[in-house]
C-alpha cells in the first residue's frame, strides 16, 4: 500500500515528505521531480516570493541507495529559502482573519492567539512537497506506459472553447505557454486577464484539465464506495488549496442532457472493445474503462487582496479591513501542476493495489500477466 506524509510550515525551514510502500528496484530521477518543481513555482500571475526568493529543489535523505529504492520509506526535504531572511525578524502577533482563508475557522478550532499559527500550515506552500511526491508517483506510473499532463482551459473570462488538440500536442504547448494554455491564442488572453486583476488589486481564478493516458482496463473498485476512482481523484483534487469544484469528462454538462447524449457507446476497434466518445472521463463505476482520465479542477481567486475585504479584529471586536500578504495574482496555472500530482499519486495507488508487490519485477510480472488477457474479436 502507498501513502505519504507531510510536514513542514510555510515560513519553517523545510518542507518534508515520507513516502511509504514504494517497490525496491525503482530508479528515481531528482531532475524529473525538480522540473514539476520550477513548473509549479513559475507560471505567470505568481507573486515575489515564487519568482524571486524560492528556487525549489528536492533533496532525497533516505530511502535510495545508487538512486535506486530499496523497499524503505523515501524520505524528501526542500529547503525554504523564505526562513533565512524572516528568521531575524521578529514576528508580529496577527489579529485580522482574512475572508476565504483558513485564518478564523483555524483560530477558532485551534484556540490561537495568533493568526499566524494557522497561516503556516494552511499556506499553499504545504503543496510544493506533494508536487515533489507526485512526480515520484509520476516516474512510477510512466514504468508502464502512463504519462499525465495538466493544462489550463480558463482563468477569467479567457476560455477555451473549441476541441482541444491531442495528448502529445498538448504537452507541447503547453511547455511554450506562460500559463500552461495548450491554445496559443487564448494563452496570450489569460495573461491580459491576469493583467486586469492585478491593475486593479484583485485576484483570478479559473479551470485547469488533468489528462492521464493508456491506464489498464480495471483500476479502482466498483464493489467498495470508499475505492471507487472517482471518490479517491476528487478528494485529492478538492484537497488543493483554492479548488472548490472538480468535474470528470463532461459530468456538468451530463447533468442537463438525455442518457442517450451522455453515455459512451461500445464498439470493436482493432479486434478490440473499445468507446466511440469519452464523455465520463475515462472512469465508469468507480473503475477504468482504458479510455483517457480526463478531470478538471475549478479554482476560486486566492484570498490575499490588495484591495482587501472587510473583517473583524479577534482581539477586541473592532470592524477593520483584512491585512495584505504578499500574495499571488492567479494560482491556476501552478493548481494545474499540483493537480496533475495529485491525479498521479491515486492512480500510483489504484495501480500498486492492482499490481503491487515488493519488488518492480515482481509488479511488472503481475502486470504483464493481467495484460496477456484479451477480450479479442
Amino acid at each position: 500500500m502507498l501513502r505519504f506524509l507531510t510536514a513542514g510550515e510555510s515560513h519553517g525551514p523545510a518542507m518534508v515528505g515520507i513516502i511509504e510502500g514504494l517497490p525496491a528496484g525503482l530508479k528515481i530521477d531528482e531532475e524529473k521531480i525538480n522540473f514539476d518543481l520550477m513548473r509549479r513555482q513559475k507560471s505567470y500571475g505568481r507573486g515575489y516570493r515564487m519568482k524571486k526568493i524560492e528556487k525549489d529543489m528536492v533533496e532525497i535523505v533516505g530511502g535510495l541507495r545508487n538512486g535506486i529504492t530499496i523497499g524503505a520509506p523515501l524520505a524528501l526535504q526542500i529547503k525554504n529559502k523564505d526562513w533565512e531572511i524572516r528568521k531575524k525578524r521578529k514576528s508580529r502577533v496577527k489579529t485580522i482573519p482574512r475572508p476565504g482563508h483558513a485564518d478564523l475557522a483555524g483560530t477558532i478550532k485551534y484556540r490561537f492567539a495568533d493568526i499566524q499559527d494557522v497561516i503556516e500550515r494552511a499556506s499553499a506552500r504545504e503543496t510544493a512537497m506533494r508536487t515533489a511526491i507526485g512526480a515520484v508517483a509520476k516516474i512510477l506510473l510512466a514504468k508502464f506506459g502512463v504519462d499525465i499532463i495538466s493544462h489550463v482551459i480558463r482563468i477569467g473570462r479567457a476560455k477555451v472553447s473549441r476541441q482541444l488538440p491531442k495528448f502529445d500536442e498538448i504537452k507541447r504547448e503547453v511547455a511554450k505557454s506562460p500559463v500552461y494554455c495548450a491554445v496559443p491564442q487564448v494563452s496570450k488572453k489569460m495573461c491580459l486577464e491576469i493583467d486586469r486583476a492585478k491593475k486593479i488589486g484583485d485576484t483570478v481564478g479559473g479551470v485547469f484539465e488533468v489528462v492521464a493516458i493508456n491506464l489498464p482496463v480495471g483500476l479502482g473498485s466498483y464493489v467498495h464506495y470508499d475505492r471507487k476512482l472517482e471518490g479517491k481523484l476528487a478528494l485529492a483534487i478538492m484537497s488543493i488549496p483554492s479548488v472548490k469544484a472538480v468535474e470528470f469528462g463532461d459530468g456538468i454538462r451530463n447533468a442537463f442532457r438525455y442518457g442517450s447524449k451522455v453515455h459512451d457507446e461500445i464498439i470493436i476497434k482493432s479486434n478490440e472493445l473499445t468507446h466511440r466518445t469519452n464523455r465520463a472521463g475515462g472512469i465508469e463505476g468507480g473503475v477504468t474503462n482504458g479510455e483517457p482520465i480526463i478531470l478538471r479542477g475549478f479554482a476560486k481567486p486566492i484570498s490575499s487582496l490588495k484591495e482587501p475585504l472587510k473583517s473583524v479584529d479577534i482581539r477586541g471586536g473592532k470592524r477593520t479591513c483584512a491585512p495584505y500578504v504578499r500574495s499571488d495574482v492567479c494560482v491556476v496555472p501552478a493548481a494545474g501542476v499540483i493537480g496533475e500530482a495529485m491525479t498521479a499519486w491515486v492512480l500510483a495507488e489504484a495501480f500498486m493495489e492492482k499490481f503491487g508487490g515488493d519488488s518492480m519485477d515482481e509488479i511488472k510480472m503481475n502486470f504483464e500477466n493481467y495484460n496477456s488477457f484479451r477480450m479479442s474479436f
